[in-house]
């Protein structure tokens, strides 16, 4: 077996288990089974990890920069703070429309966490996780384009977490991807409008 950095491995395992928890669901994924996918042994698995709840830790931390990293490269001053707002959130809903599994997967494992003893805490996290790449992708915004909110940050951050993960659950059930555009464009209007100029002088939000 190739020799490879203790973080390599790590990642490696972790792809093997969203590949495999979307494959045959979180409840029947076991270390034995992600190993397998991954081409590992099992002391390699409790050499990278400490138990398998450590292991459900970073796969919902790389799930979350799967559909976050992209969002953030799209984010430039130029375009201005309506453009960007939309963007933002309709290149999150490209990730979802091509990777429907893994985004099932993210309730999966809430569900899984929340009904198995001693994982509880993972579903918090994985929440904590999904704020954490809204409030810095706002205060990037924020800062790129000198722009102040009318609301909390932690507020707006929740109200946009809410409004995202009700419409991605919403897909999941009904199939209506397409048809979400027009609810994204409402809900990036309502944004633009909760956020204004540090300068009044430098023009209006939706600019």
């Amino acid at each position: 077996m190739e020799r490879l950095p203790s973080s390599e491995r790590r990642r490696q395992l972790v792809e093997a288990a969203i590949r495999v928890m979307t494959r045959d669901g979180a409840g029947k994924a076991t270390t034995r089974s992600i190993c397998t996918e991954a081409g590992v042994s099992l002391s390699v698995f409790h050499y990278c990890f400490a138990s398998k709840q450590e292991l459900i830790e970073n796969v919902m931390e790389t799930i979350t920069a799967h559909s976050a990293t992209p969002v953030a490269a799209r984010i430039h001053p130029a375009a201005g703070v309506r453009e960007n707002v939309r963007t933002a959130l309709h290149t999150y809903w490209a990730h979802v429309l091509a990777h429907p599994d893994e985004h099932m997967l993210t309730y999966e494992l809430t569900q899984y966490a929340l009904r198995r003893p001693g994982f509880g805490y993972l579903a918090r996290r994985q929440y904590e996780q999904y704020a954490a790449a809204s409030r810095e992708l706002l205060d990037r915004l924020c800062t790129d384009l000198g722009l102040e909110l009318l609301v909390p940050a932690e507020t707006l951050v929740r109200y946009l977490a809410s409004a995202i993960d009700g419409l991605t659950l919403n897909y999941l059930v009904l199939g209506d991807g397409q048809d979400a555009a027009a609810v994204l464009d409402t809900l990036a209007a309502h944004v633009v409008g909760l956020v204004r100029r540090k300068d009044p002088g430098e023009g209006t939000a939706g600019d």
